[in-house]
């Protein structure tokens, strides 16, 4: 019995953890997508996944609201991933598309582990409705993490191809 009032506090606290998470990834989606110019697919791809990872937010605001907590005093972890979000974000060296690529492709599995995590929490406490949205979101990130997987050779490729020709920006 000792264990038992911590579940839902966990559940709570990674929940709180994981919108923070979303909102970062929005945010770096957001940059990511702003500034390619010339991997179309790609920019389509991070567009789907940004309309995705809003929703996403807006599901965890949910789950956070089926506990019955308070939504206006969500903690955030941002400062914890702001660092790496900034990294990915901001990033303007001359690979970045290549870059951009290797950190998202991590960014997404770091969301894949938190979100079955969540899972395995809300099934511990008895709220399966939760555990239902948690694996919606998994699925997301599970299918944007194979998308990046797949493409991620033919990115690179693309940028070393450009960065060989003077007259194209490889960049973006």
């Amino acid at each position: 019995m000792g264990t038992e009032p911590q579940a839902p506090k966990h559940l709570e606290d990674w929940l709180r953890d994981a919108h923070a998470m979303e909102k970062q990834a929005e945010k770096m989606l957001e940059a990511q997508a702003s500034r390619l110019e010339h991997y179309p697919q790609l920019k389509a791809r991070i567009e789907q996944h940004l309309t995705e990872t809003r929703g996403q937010a807006e599901k965890i605001e949910q789950c956070i609201s089926l506990l019955g907590a308070d939504l206006s005093s969500m903690k955030d972890i941002g400062g914890k991933l702001a660092a790496f979000g900034q990294a990915i974000g901001g990033m303007m060296a001359g690979d970045e598309v290549v870059k951009g690529g290797l950190a998202s492709y991590a960014f997404e599995h770091f969301e894949i582990a938190s979100y079955k995590a969540l899972i395995q929490a809300a099934e511990k406490v008895g709220k399966p409705e939760i555990a239902r949205i948690c694996e919606q979101i998994l699925r997301e990130e599970e299918a944007m993490a194979e998308w990046l997987g797949q493409h991620l050779d033919a990115t690179t490729r693309q940028f070393l191809e450009r960065s060989e020709d003077s007259d194209l920006r490889a960049k973006t």
